[in-house]
């Protein structure tokens, strides 16, 4: 078994260097302080989950976040802030901008994850999970009543009745299966276009273990049984609340049953097949920051990029 060999690690979205401080976050003038002191770091995201970039020289890309200072409407009612942690003394702040800033050329965690430096990276996941979070409950689910941030962003407490809720974070299994003879399962869902294939996955379900819900999902989605389930390595995936936990499985059989709700094909592939069918365009890679990708680059014992170049091809890489 091939993926069962060793651990993933610097995961794209796994990065991040901030210490969380949560000892800090019960002091109600924590975010007051912090967005009066011009040393505090400010990243703004904004409606549409994007951050604006600027030069760094420290940054190995050379690019980093663009922080600022706070100011005024940073203070505001109504303005979310968040205070996502301290490093080397300094504390770092998002704040919601409610307005979209696709036009003003801002990229998204998908375009800039892979690049940013760790710290970088940790910031623009954890500010965009927390968005999420704060965007989608609004009110309480226990009477309805409106809900407001608290514990410097960390918590929501209801108006009516002082519950207090947590960010909620939805775990997903994502798995490697391979046959006897180290063939790679993957599929497509109806819902993505011709060419795009990956490893499969799925939502654990109440009560189960991350294992069992490898098991569940490949059965569901394909009809195959596996066995030999091993964990490879995990990452925060905030679109809009997961976390993602890789592993790999060995398939006890290849005949597949899809499920033609959760399945629209799914085929096995050999390594050669796969960087073969990349250069001809007939599959099409997972994004550079997603599991999914070091998942299958573990498998082929190579990146992408390097595989494909040992074939001496030429490739244009298209991502989804």
């Amino acid at each position: 078994m091939a993926l069962a060999n060793d651990v993933l690690t610097d995961l794209a979205l796994s990065r991040g260097t901030l210490d969380r401080a949560a000892h800090r976050r019960a002091d109600d003038g924590l975010l007051p302080r912090l967005l009066g002191d011009p040393a505090t770091r400010v990243a703004v995201i904004s409606a549409d989950q994007r951050i604006a970039l600027e030069d760094d020289p420290t940054s190995p890309t050379g690019r980093g976040l663009a922080y600022r200072a706070p100011v005024d409407a940073d203070r505001a009612a109504g303005t979310l802030a968040v205070f996502l942690g301290e490093e080397g003394g300094t504390s770092y702040v998002a704040v919601v901008d409610p307005q979209p800033r696709a036009e003003d050329g801002w990229p998204t965690l998908r375009d800039a994850g892979l690049t940013l430096a760790p710290r970088d990276a940790g910031v623009f996941t954890t500010a965009q999970a927390l968005a999420n979070w704060h965007r989608a409950h609004p009110h309480c689910p226990r009477c309805g009543a409106r809900t407001e941030p608290h514990s410097a962003g960390w918590v929501r407490r209801c108006t009516a009745d002082g519950s207090e809720h947590y960010p909620r974070t939805d775990p997903a299994v994502i798995m490697g299966v391979l046959d006897d003879d180290e063939r790679l399962l993957v599929g497509r869902s109806p819902a993505w276009p011709e060419g795009r294939f990956s490893v499969l996955a799925g939502f654990v379900e109440p009560g189960e273990s991350f294992e069992a819900a490898v098991a569940r999902e490949v059965r569901e989605e394909v009809g195959i049984d596996v066995d030999e389930v091993t964990y490879l390595g995990n990452q925060p995936w905030p679109f809009p609340c997961s976390g993602m936990i890789g592993f790999s499985a060995h398939a006890r059989s290849t005949e597949l049953t899809l499920d033609p709700v959760e399945m629209a094909e799914a085929r096995w592939f050999s390594r050669q097949q796969y960087v073969d069918a990349l250069v001809t365009g007939e599959l099409r890679v997972p994004g550079g920051i997603s599991i999914a990708q070091r998942i299958i680059e573990h498998w082929l014992g190579a990146r992408i990029e390097d595989a494909v170049a040992a074939a001496g091809a030429a490739w244009r890489r298209v991502e989804w």
